[in-house]
C-alpha cells in the first residue's frame, strides 16, 4: 500500500494534535536521572516509556539514532522497536540520523530508513546536504516513492554551523539560503504541504533575511533547554510559523520516568506552541 505523502500526513497531525515534536534522546546522563542503568535494558525502558507517554498525543517523535547506535546491534534493535511502536501508536517518526554521502552510499542510507519494508522505516529522515544538495538525490527519490519525507540541515542552532551555512556563494546567496531554495523547488505545487523540510534553529533570532516559505515543514530545535520558548516562534519564523514543527527534548524528558508527568509536560508545550501560532 502506498503511503499518503509525508507532508500531507504531517499537516493533518499538526492540525489535530498540535505542532510539536518530542525528541527521544536517551543519553547517559538522562538515563541516570531516570534511575536507569546506561545499558541496553535502560535504553529500552527509557524509549518505551516515552513512546507510551506521548505517541498517542504528539504529532512527531524524533529518536536520535546516535544514542541507540552507541550500544551496537542491540541498540539498533531497540531503535527498530521504538520506531515501529511509535508509528503504531499514531505518531509520525522522524529518525534523526543526519546522513549524508554520495552515490550508492547515499542510496544505501536512504534504503535503511526510507524503504517501506526496511526495519528502520521512518516517516522522515534528517539529512546533511554539505556534500552538495545534489548528493541527496537518492534519498529524495526514495522518499517520494515511499511517501516519506526529509529534513535537510539548512540553518542549524549550533554556533559552529554558521561558518558553513552563512558562507556566501559566488552568486551572492548564502549556503543556507541555497538549501532553502532547493527545498522550495522540491515542494512546488504540493498541497497541503510539501514533504521536504528544513532544519532551522529556533534560537537564531530574526530570520527575516531568509525566505522560509519553502511550502514544506521547518523542524525547529532549540525549544526548552537550549533557551528558546514557544512564544519566540512568531518572531523567529514570521509568516512561515504555521509550518514550524518545534522540537522539545529535555524540556519534556526531564519529567520522566513518570508517564503522567511526561504526558502533562508534552501537553503543556503543545498548548503553548498552539497559542503562539494562533496569535499570528
Amino acid at each position: 500500500m502506498t503511503l499518503e505523502p509525508f507532508g500531507a500526513r504531517l499537516r493533518r497531525a499538526m492540525d489535530e494534535r498540535g505542532p510539536l515534536c518530542v525528541g527521544i534522546d536517551p543519553h547517559a546522563s538522562l538515563l541516570a536521572e531516570w534511575g536507569l542503568d546506561d545499558t541496553v535494558a535502560g535504553l529500552e525502558r527509557f524509549s518505551r516509556t516515552v513512546v507510551e507517554a506521548t505517541a498517542d498525543r504528539v504529532a512527531v517523535l524524533k529518536p536520535q539514532s546516535a544514542f541507540f547506535e552507541r550500544f551496537g546491534s542491540r541498540g539498533v534493535a531497540v531503535l527498530e522497536r521504538t520506531v515501529e511502536e511509535a508509528r503504531a501508536a499514531g505518531a509520525l517518526v522522524v529518525t534523526d540520523a543526519k546522513r549524508g554521502d554520495i552515490g550508492s552510499t547515499m542510496a544505501a542510507y536512504a534504503e535503511a530508513f526510507l524503504r517501506k519494508d526496511a526495519p528502520l522505516f521512518s516517516d522522515a529522515l534528517t539529512v546533511s546536504p554539505y556534500l552538495g544538495y545534489g548528493s541527496l538525490s537518492p534519498a529524495v527519490a526514495l522518499a517520494r516513492e515511499s511517501g516519506a519525507g526529509l529534513f535537510v540541515l539548512a540553518l542549524t542552532s549550533n554556533p559552529e554551523g554558521g561558518e558553513v551555512q552563512h558562507a556566501v556563494r559566488a552568486d551572492g546567496r548564502s549556503v543556507g539560503a541555497t538549501m532553502l531554495a532547493h527545498l522550495a523547488a522540491e515542494n512546488t505545487g504540493e498541497e497541503p504541504l510539501g514533504s521536504f523540510g528544513a532544519v532551522v534553529g529556533a534560537t537564531l533570532g530574526d530570520l527575516s533575511v531568509y525566505d522560509l516559505a519553502i511550502n514544506g515543514p521547518l523542524l525547529a530545535p532549540g525549544i526548552g533547554a537550549q533557551g528558546a520558548t514557544p512564544a519566540d516562534l512568531p518572531r523567529v519564523f514570521g509568516a512561515a510559523v504555521r509550518n514550524v514543527v518545534p522540537n522539545v527534548s529535555r524540556g519534556v524528558l526531564r519529567h520522566g520516568p513518570d508517564v503522567v508527568a511526561l504526558r502533562d509536560a508534552a501537553s503543556r508545550f503543545a498548548d503553548q506552541v498552539r497559542t503562539a501560532v494562533d496569535a499570528v
